[in-house]
């Protein structure tokens, strides 16, 4: 498995319980905001889980800027660093 489609089946992992969807639900396309109606307490759960999994820091202000989950995958795939 390669690291991108790791990040992406952990943050939908996380995500899919707080937005109260199934998995195969959430897609890189959907919108935070304007799909998800994301509020900072989503954002603060996933990036939470994210750091202790991956044993990073994610800058919040930062990941919160990403419109679509691919664009948080892709985002936290670069802080990792590969």
């Amino acid at each position: 498995m390669g690291l991108r489609l790791e990040v992406f089946e952990k943050l939908v992992e996380r995500a899919a319980p707080l937005f109260g969807k199934a998995p195969e639900e959430l897609t890189e396309d959907l919108r935070f905001v304007e799909d998800l109606e994301a509020k900072s307490v989503h954002y603060s759960q996933i990036t939470t889980f994210l750091e202790d999994y991956f044993d990073i820091e994610i800058p919040f202000i930062t990941f919160r800027r990403s419109a679509t989950i691919g664009e948080a995958v892709d985002y936290v795939k670069k802080l990792i660093g590969e």
